[in-house]
């Protein structure tokens, strides 16, 4: 099975609707550990990017996904809008022309995704911030391929990758961003921004594992 342009609409719209759902849970993690408006950011971005879908009906995903990216640079606060729109804009750019996409597609996209914002954020895994949260889930849709998996058992193999990374920030001293400031009183909260990465990776799976 493959997803289509009208596959990723819906997932856009479903990382909106998830966004504002728990808009005040992403507050309240911020709130301890670094300016509490992390949901709220993240839910004028991704209004934002609703407003932007029905002129993308006819884009090709790879345009689809570098519109989101650059709403989401526009209209999302502080570090989050340069990252999420990284992360975006390189998915897109991998995908420029594609109509439908398989498991190697989507691999392929996450990897230059994650690489892109390593390198906007020059962080790395451990570092207490979203990648804690796309890595693993990018290892285990590699890991997926390797084996084979069924579209929707790799992208659900990855959403359980991606809790797990989520919930091993809660443990960490936070090393980039507003959170790093705290030095140890950053240690025992889980970290905003991997929370909200894998609320959006957790609606791709949720939207596609149906069709997939």
């Amino acid at each position: 099975m493959t997803i289509n342009k009208e596959d990723i609409i819906l997932w856009l719209k479903n990382c909106a609707k998830v966004i504002t759902e728990q808009r005040d849970y992403l507050v309240e993690l911020d709130a301890a550990i670094g300016d509490a408006d992390h949901g709220v950011n993240m839910e004028r971005g991704f209004n934002a990017v609703l407003l932007k879908l029905p002129e993308l009906v006819e884009q090709d995903i790879g345009s689809i996904l570098k519109t989101v990216g650059m709403t989401l640079v526009a209209t999302v606060g502080g570090a989050s809008g340069p990252l999420y729109g990284t992360f975006f804009l390189q998915a897109g750019a991998k995908l420029t022309g594609k109509v439908e996409l398989n498991l190697a597609d989507w691999v392929s996209a996450l990897e230059a995704a994650v690489q892109g914002v390593m390198m906007r954020g020059k962080a790395q895994a451990g570092d207490k911030t979203m990648l804690d949260t796309f890595i693993p889930a990018l290892q285990a849709l590699q890991e997926a391929q390797t084996e084979n998996l069924r579209l929707s058992e790799a992208l659900q193999k990855a959403t359980a990758a991606a809790e797990k990374g989520m919930q091993s920030t809660i443990p960490l001293q936070a090393r980039k961003g507003r959170a790093s400031y705290l030095g140890e009183r950053s240690i025992g909260h889980q970290d905003p921004g991997a929370t909200s990465a894998y609320l959006i990776l957790k609606a791709a799976s949720d939207t596609w594992s149906a069709i997939a």
